[in-house]
């Protein structure tokens, strides 16, 4: 078992900088993918970013958001700089052993997940 607690999350205006953390705790760390993923109301959970060795981004956020890992601290950040009103949702991270890339956007495909923080960007 891994479970997942994330931080950060809060409001903020447009153009304005958010930092989010998940910490795991149980099994290996390192043996994980890691994702983050966003669900705004109404809205379909979509892919943020995982990092698996690399580091890869949805379009939506590539050159704006940036995620990192802590192995010795079992911890994950995602940086958000100049968020968008559209950036708003309740952030996700997840983690689970998927070998190939081509599946680590699929939410279906994470193990494990965090309860969540909001992030609102006002306009």
């Amino acid at each position: 078992q891994v479970q997942l607690v994330e931080s950060g999350g809060g409001l903020v205006q447009a153009g304005g900088s958010l930092r989010l953390s998940c910490t795991a705790s149980g099994r290996t760390f390192s043996n994980y993918v890691m994702g983050w993923f966003r669900q705004a109301p109404g809205k379909e959970r979509e892919f943020v970013a995982w990092n698996g060795g690399s580091t890869y981004y949805a379009d939506s956020v590539k050159g704006r958001f940036t995620m990192s890992r802590d192995t010795a601290k079992k911890t994950v950040y995602l940086q958000m700089d100049s968020l968008k009103p559209e950036d708003t949702a309740v952030y996700y991270c997840a983690a689970g052993e998927i070998r190939s890339s081509t599946w680590r956007t699929w939410p279906g495909k994470y193990d494990y997940w965090g309860q969540g923080t909001q992030v609102t960007v006002s306009s």
